[in-house]
């Protein structure tokens, strides 16, 4: 996993959950969370606002794995 397979997954899939990306990656979310911040810093990937319902209605997810991430640059 690095910087540029996180960059070149997004980009294909556009929208990922933590969740998605965790089983992609075969990685911790804590991790992610530290390498996917880096794109967010640079404009290029956005993390998009929960609905109430996401982790708080069924408790069947956990609310840390909810994080949904979009790619926003070209």
């Amino acid at each position: 996993m690095s910087l540029l397979g996180i960059k070149k997954y997004l980009m294909q899939v556009r929208i990922a959950s933590m969740s998605s990306l965790a089983v992609y990656f075969n990685a911790n979310p804590a991790t992610l969370r530290d390498m996917l911040s880096h794109w967010e810093r640079k404009g290029c990937l956005r993390k998009c606002l929960k609905t109430q319902a996401c982790g708080g209605s069924c408790f069947k997810c956990d609310p840390l794995l909810t994080e949904i991430y979009e790619w926003v640059a070209v």
